[in-house]
This record gives structure tokens, C-alpha cells and sequence, in this order.
């Protein structure tokens, strides 16, 4: 059992950036209950002084300050020019001015040794941490980042590790800004991944919620609306699923033919939150919102 949310500001972009982070934080923090193992948030649509905003992971405190110089000098090779960096404990962010390739640019980074890729974005970033939401945004600072929308995670750990790198959200590499928040499971993980490995993608964990980000990020890239995306899913993801996703300028989600894990919405003339449970929805609606519950093989978009 795992929780998901995922928020969105219809006039974010008119109006300025909301506090997504804070949202996300709040809303997650009511579903702790449905997992404690790992807690993660994706925040798309802030303003950034720079092209890209790449987060990374390394499994050694203790090197970060390596780690980082060497991704530095990845981004450098690769034709990039840093902006900013930070680091503390294992995670760094880094914005970058790049007019190159994505994928070219995040091969040069996973050859930095230590690195692990969390996501690249124009306008989204990752962040994801084991333990619950409120030691996230202790460790992290969520509360204070603002966007226009965003998913969130809470992991109880069944068929995979508990660790950094199987928290959720999954970023779709190497592709900019899409990414997914998943409960459920699929039956049909191995065979959707050697297929895309057949295609050249590459993979950075075991978990099936992986996949999704590639499998829609591809879609998408072949000129794919994510409406058309999301409803092919349906038909090509086996298992029970329910999962939101998130893209640079949209916000969507998919449940499987049996409508086999929980979604309930409210939504506004100013925005729209999902979530695993009414009581996410409620931590973020003060006033009185009509609920919705999606119901089998639904898929549903929002676009800024």
C-alpha cells in the first residue's frame, strides 16, 4: 500500500508561482499511514536562473563534495555551463545553461563516478528521500519550494528495496520533466523493460514504476499527446495500477481495467488536487469542494 498526490495551479503561470512544495508536503503528511519507507515530490513550473535543473544522488556523505566537482566537470565536457551548485549530505542540485542534447548530457553525468541521475528538467525537479514526508521537507526544505504543479509519494516497500533509489517520484531518462507516481504493481514490468532496452533506453532501478515514465516520456517524444499517452497505457500496462504523471506543462492520470487502487479528486475554477485519499484533499480545499472518484480504465489530463 502506497499513497499518491499530485496538485496543480490552473493560473500559476498568470499568476505567479504557488506553494506547490508546501501543498505537496501537507498532503503527503495525511497519507503517511499508507507508507513511511520513502516519501518523494516532484515541483515542476518554478523559476530557475538557468536552463536545466539536474538533481543527483550518491550513496556516499562523505564524497558529496567529490561527486560534485566531478559532475561539474561532466557538465563542462558535455558542453554545459554551470550556474549555480549545491550539495548537502549525499544529494546535490545544479543548474546549468545547455543547448545540447538531454540525453547526450545526462550520459556525460552517470559517467561521473558515484552519480545517480534523480531527474533533469527545464522546469521540474526530484526530490526523494528515504523515511516520511516530514523528515523530507526537515531534510530537504519542500515547504519552501513554489511552482505551478506537482506529485508526490509515500512508499511501503513490497517488491523492491527499501532505498533512495526506488523512492518514487521516477524520472523518465533521459527525457526533461516527465515523471511518475505509481500504486500498484505490473505483471508485465519485464517484458515492457527488455523491450524498451531493445530500443536503446536505459534504466537506472528494478522498479516497474520506472517504466511508466519511459513508457509515456516515449509517447511523447513520437509526437503523442499525453491524453493519448495515458488511454494507450490502459491497454499496454498489465497489473493493477493507479498512477499520476507529470510533464512540463500538464498534469495527468490513468487507472487500470479494474479500478483496483483508490484516486479521489476535487477541483476549482483555480486548481485541481488528486490524491490516494479525501483526507490529502482536504489538508490543501478549505471550503467545500465536490469529490470525484475515478472509475475504471479513466485517464484524465490538465494542461497550464
Amino acid at each position: 500500500m502506497c499513497g499518491i498526490s499530485g496538485i496543480m495551479y490552473k493560473t500559476g503561470r498568470s499568476r505567479g508561482s504557488a506553494p506547490i512544495g508546501a501543498d505537496l508536503v501537507k498532503m503527503l503528511e495525511s497519507l503517511t499511514h499508507r507508507g513511511r519507507d520513502s516519501s518523494g515530490v516532484t515541483v515542476a513550473g518554478g523559476r530557475d536562473e538557468a536552463d536545466l535543473i539536474i538533481r543527483l544522488w550518491t550513496d556516499d556523505a562523505t564524497r558529496a563534495s567529490d561527486v560534485l566537482a566531478r559532475s561539474e566537470e561532466a557538465l563542462l565536457r558535455a558542453g554545459g555551463v554551470v550556474v549555480s551548485s549545491q550539495s548537502w549530505g549525499e544529494f546535490l542540485r545544479i543548474a546549468v545553461n545547455y543547448e545540447g542534447e538531454i540525453p547526450a548530457l545526462a550520459e556525460a553525468l552517470l559517467s561521473a563516478e558515484g552519480v545517480e541521475l534523480h531527474s533533469i528538467g527545464r522546469v521540474s525537479e526530484v526530490i526523494k528521500d528515504v523515511g516520511t514526508p516530514f523528515d523530507l521537507d526537515r531534510r530537504h526544505e519542500i515547504s519552501q519550494l513554489k511552482g505551478t504543479h506537482g506529485i508526490g509519494h509515500v512508499r511501503m516497500a513490497t517488491e523492491s528495496r527499501v532505498d533512495i533509489s526506488h523512492a518514487h517520484p521516477f524520472w523518465a531518462y533521459p527525457f526533461p520533466d516527465v515523471t511518475v507516481v505509481h500504486n500498484g504493481q505490473l505483471t508485465n514490468y519485464h517484458k515492457l523493460k527488455r523491450a524498451f532496452e531493445d530500443q536503446g533506453h536505459q534504466f537506472q532501478t528494478e522498479n516497474d514504476s520506472e517504466v511508466i515514465a519511459v513508457y509515456l516520456a516515449d509517447k511523447l517524444a513520437r509526437g503523442d499527446s499525453l491524453d493519448s499517452a495515458l488511454r494507450d497505457s490502459v491497454e499496454n500496462l498489465d497489473g493493477t495500477f493507479t498512477y499520476l504523471v507529470s510533464t512540463e506543462d500538464a498534469l495527468g492520470y490513468a487507472k487500470d481495467p479494474w479500478s483496483a487502487k483508490p484516486l479521489v479528486i476535487m477541483e476549482t475554477d483555480d486548481a485541481i488536487a488528486i490524491a490516494s485519499e479525501e483526507v490529502a484533499l482536504l489538508s490543501v480545499f478549505h471550503e467545500e469542494v465536490d469529490r470525484v472518484e475515478p472509475q475504471e480504465s479513466e485517464v484524465m489530463t490538465w494542461s497550464l
